[in-house]
């Protein structure tokens, strides 16, 4: 990717976080809110590929990681960004046209959402975060998965579209 793609990745990362963190937190169900973040993650390997999604997704995930109000070990997110980038990019590569119809762009969110909650939720109970039971787990998962996926059609044609337009941008310079 081009520094200019690089530098709206990291934009989009720092707006999709501060709205997960302050806007969103008020629609948190169960303690569980949308994952932004993911979308952008999400978006960025479906246009780029496996590599710069986990690039993008260790890098998201370490900020996801490390920013307030975080209280867990830092780099789950980042593992979980990471192989979350890393499964959408490689959707991207196995459409013979590359651009994903809309059915499989919701069902590789619900996928990457899926892995990288089990990821982050999975690595809490092997360091023995303060008392996430399996139940739990599973709960979080749920919940997590449901509002990725009900959140898909309102953030990620944005955000493919604005991918697409800078892609665009960077073969014209």
């Amino acid at each position: 990717m081009s520094a200019r793609l690089w530098a709206m990745s990291g934009l989009l990362v720092a707006i999709g976080l501060i709205l997960q963190v302050s806007l969103f937190d008020a629609f948190a169900w169960q303690g569980v809110v949308p994952n932004l973040v993911l979308m952008v993650v999400v978006a960025g390997a479906l246009s780029r590929g496996g590599q710069a999604g986990m690039v993008l997704g260790f890098t998201a995930g370490l900020l996801m990681d490390l920013a307030p109000p975080a209280d867990t070990v830092a780099g789950r997110w980042a593992l979980a960004l990471l192989v979350a980038g890393y499964v959408a990019g490689r959707f991207r590569q196995d459409t013979p046209t590359g651009r994903p119809s809309v059915t499989a762009v919701v069902a590789t969110v619900a996928t990457c959402s899926f892995v990288a909650t089990s990821i982050f939720a999975l690595t809490g109970m092997i360091l023995q975060d303060p008392a996430i039971g399996f139940g739990e787990v599973l709960r979080v998962i749920g919940i997590g998965l449901f509002w990725d996926v009900l959140l898909t059609p309102l953030f990620l044609p944005v955000l493919l579209t604005l991918y697409a337009r800078a892609d665009a941008e960077a073969r014209r310079a």
